[in-house]
């Protein structure tokens, strides 16, 4: 059978590949040239940037499964996938650490304005009154989606002494308490944090789900941060909120458009911003290749995929 990888993939994930289908490396494809790549292709393997969407499903006709390398499939029209019997597979748990570390690298760079410092000390600037930080020690960590990557930012965070309450819709208060944490209603949690995380996926139901009233409520001075999915977040709001100085800092890892070319949060000091790192690392992009590829042979071969994020069904 054959395979197109149209973003770049691990070395191990694509050996792997490689050693059992004739596999088709195409990277940089406009949204026309995807379609035609797919037309013949058995499996597709994208990352975030490539969208597969229902008019590339509609072009694949003889696609049995499209493989997302990484967790989130807002990028993968999955409806449509399922439609057509295609099954979509993700890899949910090669990235949590890379992720965890990157929000904790982020928390405690805001916290302690590591950029402001690199730059000015760059430039022979000797600027520490200027740039006193927070201590994170005694401080309430609120986790938006208390996932796989959610608890391990909470785990790390306890260790640094702080107090965590947890938000997430699809989990019970048992659980959450279960889990460690602290469970809250959202408003309950915009209130109360001193610092906010997200880790949910983009759906219709959280685009924007930190918006101007989200911000507004949470408490003057506090930190935001996302390693999740661009478009959580209302990136003109937060600006805002940053420049009026009720946001103390922010950091961001994914945009609403990736690249972005534009984005009113280049302009504000206290937004440390970094071009959708959370999986850059050399350990996860190998377990992710590894994970996303065995389920991709499982579904060429007809087997069982445990991690499939649909159930494929052809119209009748």
């Amino acid at each position: 059978m054959k395979i197109l990888v149209a973003e770049p993939l691990g070395k191990e994930g694509l050996e792997r590949l490689q050693a059992e289908h004739e596999v088709e490396v195409k990277t940089g494809l406009s949204p026309e040239e995807l379609r035609a790549a797919v037309a013949d292709v058995d499996a597709l393997v994208v990352r975030s940037q490539v969208q597969a969407d229902a008019s590339v499903i509609a072009a694949g006709t003889r696609l049995k499964v499209i493989g997302r390398a990484g967790v989130g499939v807002d990028n993968i029209d999955v409806d449509a996938a399922t439609r057509a019997g295609i099954t979509v597979v993700n890899a949910p748990n090669g990235n949590t650490l890379a992720a965890a570390e990157l929000t904790m690298a982020l928390m405690l760079g805001v916290a302690r304005h590591l950029a402001q410092a690199d730059e000015t000390t760059h430039r022979g600037e000797w600027q520490r009154s200027r740039l006193v930080g927070i201590e994170l020690n005694g401080r309430t960590l609120g986790v938006v989606g208390f996932g796989r990557i959610g608890r391990a930012v909470a785990t790390r965070a306890e260790a640094f002494g702080m107090k965590v309450v947890a938000h997430d819709p699809v989990l019970t208060s048992a659980q959450i308490e279960g889990m460690g944490a602290e469970p809250l209603t959202l408003d309950e949690l915009l209130a109360r944090a001193d610092v906010i995380t997200l880790h949910i996926p983009l759906l219709p139901s959280t685009r924007n789900l930190i918006n101007a009233e989200a911000l507004a409520r949470m408490k003057p001075g506090s930190i935001i941060l996302n390693v999740s999915r661009g478009g959580v977040i209302d990136e003109a709001a937060l600006a805002q909120a940053l420049h009026s100085g009720h946001i103390a800092g922010a950091g961001i890892d994914v945009f609403e458009r990736e690249p972005p070319k534009e984005s009113p949060l280049f302009a504000e000091p206290h937004a440390l911003l970094t071009p959708h790192l959370g999986a850059s690392t050399a350990e996860a992009q190998k377990r992710v290749s590894i994970e996303v590829a065995d389920q991709i042979l499982d579904a060429l071969a007809g087997r069982p995929v445990p991690l499939a994020v649909n159930a494929p069904r052809k119209a009748g």
